[in-house]
């Protein structure tokens, strides 16, 4: 299978109509797909967005002609229960004309709490993703359909309007627990750390779908502007999963990502002009196992980064092995 390459919307850094057009430029710029997350809050206040997600695919789907798109990802548990979850993404995959793919995770606390629900611990984050995915794929089955589980519900719901071909279910993963409920329940999994005993736990559990990663860049014309992008944005991203899931506000955030340095972003990211840095980055993606690169832009200039891919970054990665 040729790789798959794809570009993150970053929707907590950019307002609703941005991210539109930024989808718009990323299909013009030969991206095969975009993917974008779910959130309720931002990252870190200064991020200042957090559009809903359904609204901008549907925008995004009706002024794409074939870029795939993707949740990136969605927690359909908590905040929004998997019976809405499974409408909304029966309708986006009709008004994408099957180009859209459900992209799930057991969430973070950032998001799920602000309706007061509680934040469990992480088994039953999996046991309730589990039974999210159960009533997701009976609705998507036509028909009217009941569930009872130990802690959802579904009381004779139906889902008139869905597509011909069902939208496939890419899970996320942080640990082999959750990669191989991606293999048991999914069609595919999603991974934000280029781990390949992610991959290898999803195919000794039977996975054998699509493989998508997130690919830390930041582009600029120079590496120290990129540098300083990177850690404006994203200096949340090197705190690692386990601090992700758990801290509830951008405050927190804020407070976590004050021991982040510039240098720790230097590292962690390709930063800069020098295109044989952005593909060692994603290399390493591509030699752990994944096939389907969500390149990340961290850096200060969307239109430069998309040229920057059209000119030089795309035809590299092509020639990647997968």
């Amino acid at each position: 299978m040729a790789l798959r390459l794809g570009y993150k919307l970053l929707a907590e850094a950019y307002g609703p109509k941005e991210i539109v057009a930024q989808a718009v430029a990323a299909e013009a710029a030969g991206f095969d797909f975009v993917e974008v997350s779910d959130h309720y809050h931002p990252w870190l206040y200064s991020h200042g967005h957090s559009g809903f997600v359904w609204s901008m695919l549907a925008a995004i789907a009706v002024r794409t002609e074939q870029l795939e798109l993707a949740t990136g990802v969605t927690c359909p548990t908590t905040r929004i229960h998997p019976a809405i979850v499974a409408q909304a993404a029966a309708t986006t995959a009709i008004l994408a004309d099957g180009r859209f793919t459900l992209g799930v995770g057991s969430g973070e606390r950032l998001n799920e709490h602000v309706v007061g629900g509680g934040w469990p611990s992480a088994d039953i984050r999996h046991e309730q993703l589990t039974e999210a995915l159960e009533i997701i794929r009976r609705l998507w089955s036509g028909g009217y359909h009941s569930y009872r589980g130990r802690h959802l519900a579904l009381d004779d719901a139906r889902v008139f309007d869905l597509p011909e071909t069902p939208p496939q279910i890419v899970v996320a993963a942080g640990g082999a627990r959750a990669a191989t409920l991606a293999a048991d329940h999914g069609d595919g999994l999603f991974a934000t750390e280029p781990r390949s005993e992610l991959v290898e736990a999803y195919r000794q559990s039977g996975g054998s779908g699509p493989r998508y990663g997130e690919v830390p860049l930041a582009w600029a014309p120079d590496e120290d502007t990129a540098v300083a992008s990177a850690h404006e944005k994203f200096r949340f991203g090197v705190l690692g999963w386990k601090v992700q899931a758990e801290l509830p506000n951008p405050i927190n955030f804020e407070a976590a990502a004050s021991w982040v340095r510039p240098e720790d972003m230097r590292e962690a990211f390709a930063c800069g002009p020098d295109v044989d840095r952005h593909v060692e980055v994603a290399r390493g993606f591509v030699d752990a196992g994944f096939d389907h690169l969500a390149l990340i832009n961290a850096g200060p200039d969307v239109d430069g980064f998309f040229t920057f891919f059209t000119e030089e970054l795309r035809p590299r990665l092509t020639e990647l092995d997968v």
